[in-house]
């Protein structure tokens, strides 16, 4: 077993904590408005999240599924808050799934290509 460092291992913690978050968001959710399609979508991003953020921490360049579960809670939240313009949790959602997004894309465009 090898030990990573770098800016890699970085992006990993971020991603696994963004997984948390989102997971968080929907049980939130559930207990504020006892909403189980709240707590389901919750549920099923973490997963997606969590899986994108494990397959991140094994190949950083298997970016697909993590960049995909992202970008869809970015525009999915974005639109939440537009519409009804509360920040949480739709803007704070929307936000870290921006900046997840845009971590990702920047760990990809500065890692030496091969």
């Amino acid at each position: 077993m090898h030990l990573n460092t770098g800016p890699l291992v970085l992006l990993h913690w971020f991603s696994f904590g963004y997984a948390a978050q989102v997971a968080s968001g929907g049980i939130t959710g559930y207990a504020k408005a006892g909403s189980v399609g709240v707590l389901s979508a919750g549920l099923l991003f973490w997963g997606l999240a969590g899986l994108g953020a494990y397959q991140l921490s094994q190949d950083p360049r298997n970016i697909w599924v993590f960049l995909a579960t992202s970008g869809t809670l970015a525009g999915v939240m974005g639109m939440r808050f537009y519409h009804s313009g509360k920040f949480m949790p739709a803007s704070f959602i929307a936000g870290a799934s921006l900046l997840m997004v845009a971590k990702v894309g920047i760990s990809m465009w500065n890692r030496p290509h091969q």
